[in-house]
């Protein structure tokens, strides 16, 4: 199956769903395509690449929709991929019925990202306990490896 974000809120998969699967079978399932993923991965042309336990990366490509008024891509482009991959990273570790979210995040940028060039956001875990983790990642991109950005986050981990 191909990887898809949900057009509608009936193609959102239930808090059911999410909660019956290990946070890491659940980001395999979007990535796969057998759930469908978050709509604002369409709208910001970014999708899970590759899963395993502690480590998710995330591959987009910046288009012109992207831009912010000086015609550089937006902040929030960056800030999207980064906490889309930090926060599944994260989801990676926990066991069916634990839920998490944000609690905050931080984004550095270190050079402009140019329209048209892919990118994978690579997040790793650095530590996962029973009510906060913490994760770190960096955007590169995919033909050259240059870093364009590095992010972190703390997440709030919901126990059962």
């Amino acid at each position: 199956m191909t990887q898809r974000p949900a057009r509608s809120l009936d193609e959102m998969p239930t808090r059911e769903e999410v909660l019956a699967l290990s946070g890491q079978a659940f980001i395999e399932a979007i990535r796969d395509g057998r759930l469908a993923g978050p709509p604002i991965s369409g709208v910001m042309n970014i999708h899970v690449h590759a899963v395993e336990r502690g480590c998710v990366t995330f591959r987009g490509t910046p288009q012109f929709v992207h831009l912010n008024p000086m015609s550089g891509v937006h902040g929030g482009w960056y800030g999207t991929i980064l906490d889309s991959a930090l926060a599944c990273a994260i989801s990676t570790v926990l066991d069916p019925g634990v839920g998490q979210t944000t609690l905050e995040y931080k984004v550095n940028l270190t050079r402009a990202i140019p329209v048209g060039t892919e990118v994978d956001c690579i997040a790793r875990v650095q530590h996962a306990g029973r009510t906060t983790a913490v994760a770190e990642a960096e955007i590169r991109g995919v033909a050259d490896g240059r870093l364009y950005a590095t992010g972190s986050t703390t997440c709030l981990i919901f126990q059962p």
